[in-house]
């Protein structure tokens, strides 16, 4: 049985919110949300989508209306402004009603069929299921480009030392949850920069949650949206803002 996604009756739920921060992503909206569609319209479960458009000057809060049919449960919520991707998280999983919510890059360098990983893991009893690029089993197909990779392997080397130990690749834009678990932590993410990972899985576990890192496929999508020269600076000094956070209680 196909499901178009649409709630039938307000009783129902959908099992599967799929959430998407975007921001002048119109022409790689054009090429991923058709996959998304099919791969979807052949689950036998209820689904929504959400793009979540952070201020664009292109047509990328056009692009899902285009793509999916009047039928089908897709939102587009627009932030006031150029906001940032972890305050458009945050906006998408509030707004998010299913059992599970995918949080997925534009992109996806991680291809959708790659969500029934994350799913299994959910169903044996973990929390939250964030995909990874740096286990042994992870399937890289497309590497990054070198300063990029040493950016990243810098970063890991900081969050390890400042904030949260315990995880290989907190960055990759593929993570899913347990909905009824997370909202408690979604309710207090404050960093809207690309630092919001971090902290969300800090919140996550200083909350009891459990979380599994899973190896994924991966290929780099040319065209990152990070500045290598600005994002760095700010991503350091948010882990230290965490770490504040942490001491003042905000995260209690």
């Amino acid at each position: 049985m196909m499901s178009s996604g649409v709630i039938d009756s307000e009783s129902s739920r959908y099992f599967l919110s799929v959430v998407i921060p975007a921001y002048d992503e119109e022409m790689r909206l054009r090429t991923s949300l058709p996959v998304l569609r099919d791969y979807l319209r052949n689950q036998d479960y209820l689904w929504e989508v959400i793009v979540v458009d952070d201020g664009s000057s292109d047509r990328t809060s056009k692009i899902p209306m285009e793509i999916f049919s009047e039928s089908e449960t897709v939102r587009v919520l627009e932030n006031p402004g150029n906001r940032g991707k972890g305050y458009s998280v945050k906006q998408g999983l509030l707004a998010a009603n299913g059992e599970l919510i995918l949080v997925t890059d534009a992109d996806f360098s991680t291809p959708i069929e790659e969500f029934e990983k994350l799913r299994a893991c959910l169903k044996e009893g973990w929390d939250v299921a964030i995909g990874s690029r740096s286990l042994k089993d992870s399937d890289v197909q497309i590497s990054q480009p070198w300063y990029r990779e040493g950016m990243g392997r810098i970063f890991n080397v900081f969050v390890q030392m400042t904030v949260l130990r315990g995880f290989i690749d907190t960055q990759c834009g593929f993570k899913c949850f347990n909905r009824d678990k997370a909202v408690p932590v979604f309710s207090k993410m404050s960093l809207d920069g690309f630092c919001f990972d971090v902290e969300l899985l800090f919140i996550a576990k200083k909350l009891g949650l459990k979380i599994k890192e899973v190896p994924v496929l991966w290929k780099d999508v040319a065209q990152s949206r990070v500045n290598i020269l600005s994002e760095p600076v700010r991503m350091f000094l948010d882990l230290l803002r965490i770490r504040r956070n942490n001491e003042n209680g905000f995260y209690d």
